[in-house]
């Protein structure tokens, strides 16, 4: 394993990550699409360099996998001659849609550049840790609610005028809402509360800041602004919180994030943050996926999906070529493992998401697919004990009734296709593919099936539940009344 592919790290172009696979790289275009013609010739350097296979994270992330050290140098020369220019530094993202949705409630990229630029001149991008990110949210159809950040920033119209509400850690519902402000103020407390994450350690997170300082922040707009003040130290004292918060320190946004308002009186929390160790998570179920058609301020756009965000980068070069004989201009990575089409005149949508949906590509938000995360399992992945994806299509393919809920399908317990807990897991091991109710991929499995007869188990799980669901009781609510036990026992069913 070469010196900068730890686990842990982001495996940007220049700093690969080892994987099961291989070498691992992940890039954002910094103009935030692609054309058609540089999609193709970022599949053609996959084939050429890695082992054939691109993705398209849950982060909205373009990744190649199966690389060597040389090969990885050889694939970075390309993507420069390819005069592809990728982002670099603390992630600060927009939405795939900003400036352009027309019932986005602010256009976010001026303040996330303004962030961007901010954080560089503080010096911050050494001292943070690899997956510390801001999200400048401005809503819309493709809100960024999904996607975990450190800090939030999200446009709320107050009447006539926009404020930008800032909140710390976590997605759209779980974030900590701190204050509600102007844009020059959410730029200054953004930073300010990334000096105090760096300040911590490149180990800490948002998560780690105390209610002092959260309280310290909501203030920090009635007084002097972050980007004027001493940095803030656990072990050097900080700012006193200001009497005079903001009345609207805990008004809402569209989110629905729970209201919970900032103490001053408890004492610096010891760090409790880790790094997760994942690919690349950080997003949780939205309630409208990226696929399909949307309206943009001229014209329309095409969300189409890669199924368990992969896909052969031949599959990928048809498509852009497809693509661009129709007349897209611009590809943008959008979160939810999707590609946004645009461009192309409308009468040619139908005809794109025709030749995608030959190619493998999901093009319906109904598909039973996108309920599914599963990660590359044998045999591309030397970590994997069992065949995900083929185990994935065969569930698909035969119980898309009762896919209502999450279902993980991970090769092995390090969960890289979806860390978080979801409702049901099968996951590979020494004895076989087991069956995790309700939590990660790292969890004791509840009951065992041979790798091969995985699907088998989950075909035995969806009768039970299609003969014990209430009428109009979902899966998942049916699936937490039946408890692990009973689910276990189906799975393991001869």
């Amino acid at each position: 394993m070469n010196a900068f592919s730890r686990r842990g790290a982001c495996p940007a172009l220049s700093a690969p990550m080892q994987t099961g696979d291989g070498l691992l790289v992940r890039l954002n275009p910094v103009a935030g699409g692609l054309s058609p013609q540089s999609l193709i010739g970022l599949g053609e350097s996959a084939l050429r360099h890695g082992n054939g296979i691109m993705e398209v994270t849950a982060r909205g992330s373009l990744q190649i996998r199966g690389l060597t050290t040389e090969s990885a140098r050889s694939l970075a020369a390309e993507v420069d001659a390819l005069g592809i220019a990728v982002r670099t530094g603390v992630p600060v993202e927009t939405g795939p849609l900003a400036g352009i949705d027309p019932r986005e409630i602010a256009d976010p990229r001026s303040l996330a550049e303004r962030i961007r630029g901010a954080i560089e001149d503080a010096g911050l991008t050494a001292r943070l840790g690899p997956k510390v990110s801001v999200v400048v949210d401005g809503g819309g159809q493709l809100a960024m609610d999904a996607v975990t950040a450190d800090i939030r920033v999200v446009a709320v119209q107050m009447g006539d005028e926009v404020q930008w509400q800032v909140l710390i850690a976590g997605d759209g519902r779980q974030a900590k809402p701190v204050c509600m402000v102007d844009e020059d103020a959410a730029c200054d407390i953004a930073v300010g509360a990334l000096r105090m994450v760096a300040e911590k350690g490149r180990e800490a997170h948002a998560r780690d800041l105390s209610e002092r300082q959260l309280a310290s922040l909501a203030g920090w707009h009635s007084v002097a602004p972050p980007s004027v003040l001493p940095d803030i130290s656990p072990t050097r004292g900080e700012i006193a919180p200001s009497s005079l918060l903001s009345p609207t320190a805990n008004v809402q946004p569209s989110s629905n994030v729970e209201e919970e308002a900032p103490s001053a009186e408890l004492l610096i929390s010891p760090l409790v943050g880790e790094m997760s160790g994942r690919t690349e998570g950080g997003a949780v179920e939205r309630p409208r996926t990226p696929i399909g058609l949307f309206d943009l301020s001229h014209g329309h756009t095409v969300g189409i999906s890669l199924p368990y965000g992969s896909m052969p980068a031949q599959n990928l070069i048809d498509l852009a070529s497809q693509a661009s004989n129709l007349g897209t201009t611009e590809i943008r990575l959008a979160p939810g493992r999707a590609l946004l089409f645009l461009g192309q005149p409308a009468h040619t949508n139908q005809p794109l998401q025709d030749a995608a949906f030959s190619l493998g590509f999901v093009t319906s938000p109904a598909d039973p697919r996108t309920r599914i995360a599963a990660c590359p399992g044998t045999p591309a992945c030397a970590s994997g004990r069992i065949p995900t994806r083929d185990i994935a299509e065969t569930i698909a393919a035969g119980n898309a009734d009762i896919l209502d809920f999450t279902l993980h399908i991970s090769g092995c317990a390090k969960g890289c296709a979806h860390p978080g807990p979801a409702t049901l897991t099968i996951v590979g091991d020494e004895n076989g593919a087991g069956l995790v109710v309700n939590a990660t991929a790292k969890a004791l499995p509840a009951g065992y099936r041979p790798g091969y007869d995985a699907a088998r188990g989950m075909s035995r799980v969806a009768a039970v539940i299609r003969s014990a669901r209430y009428q109009g009781e979902t899966a998942a609510a049916c699936l937490t009344r039946l408890g692990p036990a009973a689910i276990a026992e189906a799975y393991r069913q001869e």
